[in-house]
């Protein structure tokens, strides 16, 4: 719990999830970042502290404070209100995570500010039930490529902690929110059709953990579990798709639910890479990531200040 004169902080990557084929399964962080700042108060409160931040809810609606609510709730505590100041530089319905950052933000904070002592694996599983799946939060919470598959009862998730690759973000200049992007898609796959979806993505999933990241681009072009039919929202993608491949770049697949395009390449070759597409995408915002290696981490500091004012 935070005592009078502690600030509680709180840092969360963002990630990439998919990968093409791997839906809903396989995750990576990146070095986009939520930051948050918390100190007693006499009433809840968020204060944004950049312009990305500037429409969250200020007050107990804000998606932070309902995941750590709920979490405490879950185990019979309450939380002590807080002052949280927030900083991030993911991008807002783009594909990079940020809310699955924010949920894994609001366990971290329950889980501190209750005292639960929850494992890796107990915060895995209440992220999971809140996001529904666990590749953003995995990936958020144990950084690094993340494999998962959640259920009801349990979340299973495998992390690996080598991953040799430059990305390379082609942002388009719009926002596309998960649920308008699930909405096209199938409510089922055919049998022979569902068997080789699964196949290209085993191939994927093979494929990065054997450091094969050229095969793992093709994999990610051959996707048909989302890309075929969020490709229809997003006009980017194959473009992105066709012109990282022609760049040498080992592929190229949707951000999530996009419409973020991420390429991937080999290290060292992400400048050029970003250098070629953002003249290719001029209308689109291009920015070089890299993968992180190191999830979710909690420490206290002194606090030497007032919180500060608010942006706007």
């Amino acid at each position: 719990m935070v005592k009078v004169g502690d600030m509680l902080k709180i840092k969360v990557p963002g990630s990439t999830a998919n990968l093409g084929p791997g839906f809903d399964s396989v995750g990576l962080a990146v070095n986009r970042y939520l930051e948050l700042k918390v100190i007693p108060a006499a009433k809840w409160s968020f204060i944004p502290l950049n312009e990305e931040m500037l429409d969250i809810p200020r007050d107990e609606e804000n998606l932070i404070y309902q995941v750590a609510k709920r979490v405490a709730s879950s185990y019979e505590s309450a939380l002590p209100a807080c002052s949280v100041e927030v900083w991030s530089d993911i991008p807002m319905a783009r594909g990079l995570g940020s809310s699955a950052a924010a949920i894994v933000a609001g366990v971290e904070l329950a889980n501190e500010l209750c005292g639960l002592q929850l494992s890796m694996k107990e915060k895995l599983h209440l992220a999971s039930i809140i996001e529904g799946h666990p590749d953003n939060a995995g990936a958020s919470l144990y950084g690094g490529l993340v494999v998962g598959l959640h259920q009801e009862q349990e979340t299973e998730l495998v992390a690996v902690h080598e991953v040799d690759i430059d990305l390379v973000a082609v942002v388009p200049p719009y926002k596309l929110y998960t649920k308008d992007a699930r909405d096209v898609l199938p409510g089922y796959l055919e049998y022979n059709g569902a068997v080789e979806a699964s196949a290209v993505s085993n191939v994927l999933v093979a494929a990065v953990l054997s450091n094969n990241w050229r095969l793992a681009g093709k994999m990610m072009k051959k996707d048909l579990f989302h890309q075929p039919y969020r490709g229809t929202l997003i006009k980017e993608l194959s473009k992105v798709q066709e012109a990282a491949m022609d760049a040498g770049a080992y592929g190229a697949a949707l951000s999530g639910a996009g419409p973020t395009v991420l390429a991937f390449t080999a290290k060292g070759k992400g400048k050029t890479l970003a250098k070629l597409l953002k003249a290719q995408f001029p209308k689109c915002e291009v920015d070089e990531l890299t993968p992180v290696l190191e999830g979710s981490i909690v420490y206290y500091e002194a606090c030497t200040g007032q919180v500060r004012d608010s942006i706007g």
